[in-house]
């Protein structure tokens, strides 16, 4: 389909939560895909379809030679240490902080048809889920910074040029 253009910070549609889908047609096997095609550049892992603009519980990923899409994810399992992972994110381009995460992460949904999918894993692909399901609920990863890290983070985006360009 397409390669969509990425929301940034400061746009509202990152900061609401998304609904989830409740008709299984060819918009949403449209959106599943615009969500796959716009993960898949270089520097990219993931999308949340806020961060295309559209409010509903859907994202795709092409991470770790694994590439596919969740609708209607929910966080089943997460375990593992909590652990400062190095994150980043398409709305906040360029800047990255320590995050806090879990180790491990498995994730259900839905395919396009309505199907159940899974999807778990480790390290990074476990970040991906956290990160993109934080996105539905309305959360971006500076969010979810302690203290001192987010007011370095909220500081480096004001001060940042895409910011300031808004």
């Amino acid at each position: 389909m397409a390669e969509r253009e990425i929301r940034l910070w400061g746009d509202p549609v990152l900061r609401s939560t998304s609904a989830p889908v409740t008709v299984f047609d060819d918009s949403v096997a449209a959106l599943a895909q615009d969500l796959v095609d716009t993960s898949l550049p270089d520097g990219r892992a993931a999308v949340a379809a806020p961060q295309i603009g559209v409010g509903l519980r859907a994202f795709g990923y092409d991470l770790d030679g694994r590439t596919g899409y969740l609708i209607n994810p929910e966080i089943v399992e997460v375990g593992g240490e909590l652990r400062d992972i190095e994150e980043g994110c398409l709305s906040v381009p360029g800047l990255f902080f320590p995050t806090p995460r879990w180790e491990f992460a498995r994730a259900r949904g839905v395919d396009a048809e309505n199907n159940p999918v899974e999807i778990e894993g480790h390290e990074v692909f476990a970040q991906m889920i956290q990160h993109e399901i934080a996105h539905l609920d309305g959360q971006v990863y500076i969010q979810t910074l302690p203290g001192e890290r987010r007011r370095e983070a909220m500081k480096a985006i004001r001060s940042s040029s895409w910011f300031l360009a808004s």
